[in-house]
């Protein structure tokens, strides 16, 4: 390759256009690095060679030649000792860019204005991350100035470095291989040690996969490509963590799911007699909110699940939707009949309530309330109201019977007294001696009872229960004597007692046969026999006396 137009600049074949831009840079800055990739460690060398922040034209001094070419000559030093013709050695596995070269034949930007200074200093060049690589021993350079990387295929030509030494221009093509191991390690470690997600890190691969195959480089490209595959078995390992991850949370968010559809369905299945409808409907949109929550939080669910378990939602809303609408609509039915009912019991107990006839009345009342219980609730605004003018009209009635009662009971005070002492005459009679002398004097007390009048409501029952007593004693003395004196009764106890003495001269005969026997046990059962007989026929002589 020759060098005629642009004696000073190095190229590649085609002429690396990275290179280009750098030193046709007006600015200080560094050649372009590889499309997409990331930066191999912070403060390493530029991915091109940098250009002099205060460098000027060539003919303003030779005093800045004469200096970048010490400079080179000492960035290059290290470079220089490890070219040789031989096979090279292995790569180490994690290199560190080399040291930028600056050729002491770079052609100069265009001029710019000098700084304060009396003599322009280039800018210093960053110091390496770390030693320089062994990626020079993987190249050489031919007579005409071509750079070459050995392959296993073989030989491959990258480009040229015209102006320099052939240190130096493996030392630039070095250093770019350098910037490439170090994005690739940069990358691995990102992989293992930071939470870069597996699609991140395979855009990233896919562009330094890029880059590396648009490279001109020199270095050790099988070892490269080991570490870009290793990157890659390091992406997968970290894409099948993530999908453990995201089917073990996708379990997660589908029981969750579930528990929500599972408390629907439990709400829509209750029995619509005994269901709260305001704190179950609450409840229903709780986990209609629930449900949005976890699908904005949690991770998707698969299609088949999400439509599965959202129609099971869904139907249970529904089904919950539907049976209030007809519990209202049935409760409202039996409602307007009960309130029709009751309208008519009110107005009847409002008639009622201004009548005089207490007993009659007092008896109507209990059959509007009975009926009133009977027909049912009418709402709770509407029960009240109904219930309200009902007790009213009630109480009415019954308030106005107590006033009469209270009246009455005043006037009855002193029946109460007479009463109470024909009462004590009556208990006087009782046992009775004489049947006939007890009638007469008790027909004579009932007479005068009779007369007394009434006793107040609250005495009433007492005071007549206890006459009563005494009239059925003497009503049962008078059934005994009866009893006693009827000729039928008489001859069927004669006859009932002759059957017992002719049973009692068999027993005798049985006794005696028994002692005459010696058998103890048959003398004591012919004994309990008699003695049995004995009894009864003395309560039949009782009757008859």
């Amino acid at each position: 390759m020759t060098v005629s137009d642009q004696p000073e600049q190095p190229t590649t074949q085609p002429v690396d256009a990275e290179v280009d831009a750098a030193v046709s840079s007006e600015a200080p800055q560094a050649a372009p690095a590889e499309t997409g990739v990331e930066a191999p460690v912070q403060g390493a060398a530029p991915a091109d060679e940098a250009v002099p922040a205060d460098t000027t034209v060539a003919t303003e001094t030779s005093t800045s030649a004469s200096e970048g070419s010490d400079v080179s000559a000492e960035a290059t030093s290290s470079a220089s000792e490890g070219v040789t013709t031989d096979e090279p050695a292995a790569p180490s596995p994690a290199p560190s860019p080399a040291r930028v070269p600056t050729p002491a034949a770079m052609p100069k930007p265009p001029a710019r204005p000098a700084p304060a200074s009396p003599s322009a200093v280039p800018a210093p060049i960053a110091p390496p991350a770390g030693p320089p690589s062994n990626a020079a021993t993987f190249g050489r350079v031919a007579e005409d100035g071509t750079v070459y990387v050995r392959t296993p295929d073989g030989e491959k030509a990258v480009g040229s470095y015209p102006g320099a030494s052939s240190e130096e221009a493996l030392a630039y093509f070095a250093r770019k291989y350098d910037e490439m191991w170090a994005a690739a390690e940069l990358l691995y470690h990102r992989v293992l040690q930071t939470s870069l997600s597996a699609k991140e890190a395979t855009d990233d691969l896919a562009k330094l996969r890029e880059h590396i195959g648009e490279a001109n480089v020199v270095g050790d490209l099988p070892g490269l490509d080991a570490k870009v595959e290793s990157i890659a078995t390091a992406i997968e390992a970290r894409r099948q963590v993530e999908a453990t991850e995201r089917a073990a949370a996708r379990d997660q968010a589908r029981t969750e799911r579930e528990a929500i559809v599972a408390e629907a369905e439990q709400i829509a299945a209750q029995d619509p007699a005994k269901t709260q409808w305001k704190a179950s409907g609450a409840r229903i949109r709780e986990l209609l909110d629930e449900w949005k929550k976890h699908q904005r939080s949690s991770v998707k669910l698969d299609r088949e699940s999400e439509n599965s378990l959202w129609q099971r939602f869904s139907a249970a809303r529904n089904s919950f939707d539907k049976a209030r609408r007809v519990y209202f609509a049935e409760l409202e039915s039996t409602q307007s009949e009960a309130r029709a009912a009751k309208e008519k019991l009110v107005a009847e107990a409002e008639k009622l309530s201004t009548s005089k006839e207490w007993g009659p009345t007092a008896g109507a009342f209990k059959r509007l309330m009975d009926q009133w219980r009977k027909a049912g609730r009418a709402g709770r605004k509407e029960d009240d109201e109904l219930w309200g003018r009902f007790k009213a009209a009630q109480d009415a009635f019954f308030n106005a019977k107590d006033e009469v009662s209270a009246e009455e009971d005043k006037e009855f005070r002193a029946n109460l007294e007479v009463k109470e002492g024909l009462l004590e005459q009556a208990r006087a009679l009782l046992p009775i001696k004489d049947l006939g002398a007890t009638k007469s004097a008790l027909r004579t007390i009932q007479d005068k009872w009779d007369a007394a009048g009434k006793v107040p409501r609250s005495d009433m029952g007492r005071i007549e229960g206890e006459l009563r007593k005494v009239e059925q004693a003497v009503r049962d003395a008078e059934d005994a004597r009866w009893k006693k004196s009827n000729p039928e009764v008489n001859h069927r106890a004669s006859a009932f007692a002759e059957q017992i003495e002719r049973a009692l001269e068999k027993e005798n005969k049985a006794l005696d046969k028994a002692r005459a026997s010696g058998d103890d046990k048959k003398i004591k059962a012919a004994e309990e026999s008699l003695a049995s007989r004995r009894a009864l026929l003395e309560m039949v002589h009782k009757a008859q006396s």
